[in-house]
């Protein structure tokens, strides 16, 4: 029987990040972000955002595969939240291929980053999700994320207004 396993992001493996991201955003997003915005994302743009990512190391990148098939990603780093304290971590994205779903990756991807965190010294991690997304508000709220209150915030992508929540957790 296979296993999930989790490893550092190489360059080799941008295209592969992108063409996950791209798909996860078109599966996850579908009623909630403009149809036409969706079908314009490109796999060429995120794979040179994702290769330079992993080119500086900023942010951490893991990557999960089973079977060398790469089943999803991670990201993260210190809070990019102004007015944070060092010791704060933030998974800055995290997507899994939707023919994945449901297979572990999603948890998989979150024990390395919280371990990741750990050896950076975090204490505390945060994330930004959309108010409607909620598969992913059901699992990490079942990571042991919590609503952070009064950190709801308004962002415009591409001319739709989406209602993003921070939520938070010890990393330990």
């Amino acid at each position: 029987m296979s296993s999930i396993q989790v490893r550092p992001a190489a360059l080799r493996d941008a295209k592969g990040i992108a063409e996950i991201h791209v798909a996860a955003w078109q599966e996850a997003y579908k009623g909630l972000l403009p149809e036409t915005m969706l079908d314009s994302l490109s796999v060429q743009t995120r794979q040179a955002y994702w290769r330079e990512a992993i080119e500086l190391s900023e942010p951490q990148l893991l990557v999960a595969h089973i079977d060398n098939e790469m089943m999803g990603f991670v990201a993260f780093d210190r809070s990019r939240d102004k007015g944070t304290a060092s010791v704060v971590g933030e998974i800055w994205a995290m997507y899994v291929n939707p023919i994945h779903w449901d297979k572990g990756a999603g948890l998989a991807l979150w024990d390395a980053a919280r371990d990741g965190l750990q050896e950076e010294g975090c204490t505390k991690v945060t994330l930004w999700v959309f108010l409607r997304n909620q598969r992913a508000l059901r699992f990490f709220e079942l990571a042991g994320f919590k609503r952070e209150m009064g950190s709801a915030k308004t962002t415009d992508i591409s001319g739709t207004r989406v209602e993003e929540l921070r939520l938070q957790r010890s990393v330990s």
